[in-house]
């Protein structure tokens, strides 16, 4: 899930929000300021109304955020990297870099999220009671402070069902994995759990809708739909997690690539090395042998004819530090969570001391993932230790 719109970092996690935000923000305010509060506390100017929807909106948006945090620094205080959070229209994504070592970990970490909604839930609550017993001709403020209780404590009751990709579904496979001591086996049973709940929310979906509550069952059914996509991608990257278990990156990488400077040409590259040589990845290194961008032939592509010869490859180059990065003796399940962004899919490999030593596309990952296939029909694991595979990012549905 990308961040369209930026907020900083807090805490030393990088916080976004998704355009898609914007969409939940104009429901909340709209069905709030112009159909809820003036239908349950009329008398108030419309003005009132629309300045709560707003306030419920944002501190909706805050309390989901809290949500959020709440995960990413349980996460690293057990040791697993967050690399940052977005929050976005059916809720918020905390995407974390690996997975926790332990099922106690695991547990921790899905229980702490709706134990914070529901924390938010009881101080709303509590000042909503405050409101409604010491400020009198202040229902309306009273009633969206109750209304943000209620919607945190559905938010916490709500991510709490045993079904991946929601926090009661980790529970579920941290529970599966004490039992059963197999990581993988637990995470494809609670992927498969989510899956026939998303299900069953679609179908609910589809009655409300042809009983004549239309949006209800849409917004049901779209949930359902997400937690059913969702599900079956992280049941498929278990799966590959385990395929590709004990493979380093140094395992799959390209080495030796093609480099570039900087201020070559794009003409000058097409010359030199597009022509001659079946590549797609073209790394750049400034003089003082420094990784300095990524240039894929998408991007040389996309570039009119007429202009190739006045552009230089750092120009249209991904910059450096949004390109992922490994080390040749990291698992590549872990990498395999960053790859993603302006780098099309791909990933630079570096030494110690900064300096390129290899590449990791998609055909690399692609012959990897088929060698692994081949090499399972042989005499079972043999070389290097089993590494916990990678299942994907942390996603909570609102």
């Amino acid at each position: 899930m990308r961040s369209s719109i930026p907020l900083g970092r807090i805490g030393g996690v990088r916080v976004g929000l998704n355009i898609s935000v914007l969409v939940i923000v104009a429901i909340l305010v709209f069905g709030l300021g112009f159909g809820r509060f003036p239908a349950v506390f009329p008398g108030y100017p419309r003005a009132a109304y629309v300045l709560a929807g707003v306030a419920a909106a944002v501190l909706f948006m805050a309390s989901l955020l809290a949500h959020e945090l709440a995960h990413a620094i349980m996460a690293r205080h057990e040791g697993v990297e967050v690399s940052r959070i977005t929050l976005w229209l059916l809720g918020g994504v905390a995407e974390l870099r690996g997975e926790p070592r332990s099922p106690g970990a695991d547990l921790k970490i899905a229980v702490v999220g709706p134990a914070t909604s529901l924390l938010a839930g009881v101080v709303f609550g509590a000042i909503a009671l405050l409101i409604s017993g010491l400020v009198s001709g202040a229902a309306l403020a009273g009633g969206m402070f109750a209304y943000l209780a209620g919607v945190n404590v559905l938010l916490a009751l709500f991510n709490l069902v045993p079904a991946a990709p929601l926090d009661g579904g980790r529970v579920l496979r941290a529970i599966l994995w004490a039992r059963w001591h197999d990581r993988a086996r637990a995470a494809i049973a609670a992927a498969r759990a989510g899956r026939w709940f998303g299900y069953v929310l679609i179908a609910v979906g589809f009655l409300q809708v042809v009983t004549g509550r239309s949006f209800d069952g849409l917004w049901l059914a779209l949930i359902g739909l997400f937690l059913v996509n969702a599900a079956s991608a992280e049941e498929q990257q278990t799966r590959l997690g385990t395929v590709l278990h004990g493979i380093r990156v140094a395992d799959a990488m390209s080495g030796h690539p093609v480099v570039a400077s900087p201020d070559e040409t794009i003409s000058g590259l097409i010359e030199r090395v597009v022509m001659r040589h079946r590549l797609s990845t073209y790394p750049l290194v400034a003089p003082d042998g420094t990784f300095a961008g990524l240039v894929t032939l998408n991007r040389i592509r996309r570039v009119e004819p007429e202009r190739r010869g006045a552009t230089r490859l750092a120009d249209i180059a991904c910059p450096p530090q949004e390109v992922p990065r490994a080390r040749p003796e990291e698992p590549l399940t872990d990498l395999l969570a960053r790859m993603e962004g302006c780098a099309d899919g791909r990933a630079v490999v570096l030494d110690p001391a900064g300096r390129l030593v290899g590449l990791l596309t998609p055909t690399d990952i692609s012959r990897t993932i088929q060698m692994a296939d081949l090499r399972a029909t042989l005499s079972g694991p043999r070389g290097a230790d089993l590494a916990p595979p990678y299942h994907g990012d942390h996603r909570d549905a609102a």
